[in-house]
Order: C-alpha cells, then structure tokens, then sequence
C-alpha cells in the first residue's frame, strides 16, 4: 500500500494511489431514512431552515458520520441553493423538491439574471463547511457540491421537477439563444460557487447533473457537455489540485462524454456494470459508484455480495464506492450500518472469499 495516512483515504483514491479498500461514502447519506433527521424535521420543518442556519446544517452533515464514520461527509445542502443570489426565486417543498416561482421563460429575464456573489448571497456555507473540516479533521474528506448548468436550467424553465422536461426542450429546440445566455450565465455563477466552497473547506466538490440523462447524446453535446466543461475549466484554472466529480443520472450511454468535460472521477450508475464502465473510461478515469440503492432493502448477505462483486470489477486503484444515486428514504438504518461495516472490511471479506 503506498501513501500518506494524514490524506484523506477519499483523497488517496481520488489521486490514484492503489488501496486495501475503497474509500466509502453515500449520496444523500443525511436524510430521512436516519431517525435523527427526521426528530430534528420535526423541530425545523422548512428544508431551507435545515440547510441555512449553520448550526442545523452542521448537525445534519455530521449525522452520518456520527453513526457510520463514512470517508466523505457532504455538505447539506441542495443544488438550488444558489439561485436566489443569481436572482431566481425559489423554495424547497417537503417531499415535492424545488419550486421556482416565476420560472424563467423570457429573455428579459436571463438578461436580469446577476453574477453569483456568494459571500454575500450564500453566508451560511463557510461557517458549515470550516465546522465541518474541524470536527473530522483528516478522519475523513470533506465534500462540497453543486448542480450543474443544465439540471439548473431545467429546473428554472420547468419550475418545478419534471417527468418530460417539455418546458426546456421547447426552449433548447425552438429558443436556443435564449437557453444557451442561461446556461451561460449559470456556469460561470456555478464556478463562483464551487471556488468557493473549495476556498471555505470543501476537499473535493461534486456535481450534479440529475437531468442531463434525459438528453439525446447529440442535444447532451450541446446543451449538458459544453457548460459542464465550462464549469470544470474556470475551477481548475484556480483550484488545480481539487477533485472534481460529475454525476448524470441515467448515464449508461454518455459516459465517454462525460469524460469529455475534464472531471476527475465519475459517478457511475447503476445501469452500467462497473467492470463495462472500467472499460469504456480507460485506466486512468476514476471512478464512483455504483450499487443499486435498491441493494439495501436486501439481506445482508446479498448486500454483502454486491458490494464485493462492484469492488472486484473497479480494482484496487482510483475507485470511490457509493451507490449509484442517493439512499432511498425508508432504506432500513441498519442496513446502511452494515453497507458502510462491509465496505471497511472489504478487504479481509475479499481475502477469505
């Protein structure tokens, strides 16, 4: 085994270095499914007030890592919590995601849209992020996170989640100018944004593109890729040394594109079998991922063995272990007790199988 123990085990993984085992972490790993989120739900019902008043976000972050001890904790937060200080109204409903009220339809509006300025916009993110760097110390990496140009585009020309993404495709198919100033615009906020997170204690940032998925590869190409790439390029001509993840989900057949975008690592789904992904990306793409969520409504031994065969499959060398997307919210506790247990163990499990 080679390198530094005071790094970060994430941080070891993301630079390359060959490992026992796979750091672990998991999306959405503060949330529902524990109880102690749910009973401090029910003293700050309003998502918003969970995830912007340091001291409630600072707890929920570390929840997990209270109870798991994972190799990432991430900030808690949501990929629209930068839009008010670009001047896009928004609100979070409990169990219904964001709400963008009015939704962006008008080039009159992306041309009101400002600069992110989010020292003054988003204060909450440094107290959270520096509380959390000073209580897992190099215990663990701390993660920031952002939503990527078109998954935010989408979710200000829709207004709200969507089935068909209708509302945008109308606008990229018969508006293109129009959408291309907006995703413009969002890029270069959401670099602002991840600089600074990266400048306040994040170690490693992801981002999401949740609805890029929905895209042909042909209009991914030209509405999700370019801005991802955008977005990686302004951050690494400042914070060259900080790894960046990128997330689409449904991805199975862009993940060549993907790469395109200059990320560092890769957030595989679960609709790619992670020896096929190890291909397709080449030896030197990192990789993160990729258990089915739906893994742990199964029995231990079956969570067991689908933990081993994807660690099997990525190697040894550049590998994050997650599930393919974010926890499910009536996942049992104990089973993402004995996800995190068996991945620390990978490597004895590995030894005796």
């Amino acid at each position: 085994m080679t390198g530094s123990p005071q790094i970060p085990y994430l941080l070891r993984a993301a630079r390359g270095e060959v490992l026992d085992r796979p750091p672990v972490w998991m999306m959405r790993q503060a949330g529902r499914y524990m109880k102690a989120y749910r009973d401090l739900r029910e003293k700050y019902p309003s998502f918003r007030e969970r995830s912007e008043i340091p001291e409630v976000a600072i707890e929920v972050s570390l929840q997990p890592w209270r109870a798991f001890k994972p190799d990432g904790v991430i900030l808690f937060s949501d990929i629209v919590t930068p839009l008010p200080g670009m001047g896009i109204d928004m609100d979070i409903a409990e169990g219904k995601g964001p709400i963008i009220d009015p939704p962006i339809r008008s080039k009159e509006q992306v041309d009101r849209l400002h600069p992110l300025e989010p020292e003054e916009s988003l204060p909450f993110i440094k107290p959270i992020l520096k509380a959390l760097r000073e209580e897992v110390k190099n215990e663990a990496a701390v993660l920031g996170f952002v939503g990527a140009p078109w998954t935010l585009a989408a979710y200000a020309v829709e207004g709200k989640g969507s089935k068909t993404y209708s509302i945008i495709k109308g606008m990229a198919f018969s508006e293109p100018a129009m959408l291309h100033k907006l995703l413009e615009k969002l890029s270069d906020s959401i670099a602002t944004y991840v600089r600074y997170q990266i400048d306040c204690g994040a170690q490693v940032v992801q981002m999401f593109d949740s609805w890029a998925g929905q895209l042909s590869p042909q209009d991914y190409e030209t509405f999700a890729l370019p801005y991802q790439k955008r977005v990686i390029q302004q951050v690494k001509q400042t914070h060259p040394d900080t790894p960046l993840i990128l997330l689409v989900s449904g991805s199975a057949g862009l993940l060549e594109r993907m790469a395109q975008a200059g990320p560092d690592i890769i957030n595989v789904d679960w609709t790619v079998d992670m020896a096929d992904a190890r291909k397709r990306l080449g030896p030197d793409m990192k990789v993160q991922g990729n258990l089915d969520p739906g893994v742990l409504y199964g029995s231990q031994d079956f969570i067991r063995d689908r933990i081993l065969d994807t660690i099997r499959k990525a190697g040894n060398r550049g590998h994050i272990l997650n599930l393919g997307h974010g926890v499910l919210p009536n996942t049992p506790e104990e089973n993402v007790a004995f996800f995190f247990e068996t991945a620390k163990n990978a490597d004895k499990l590995l030894a005796t199988a």
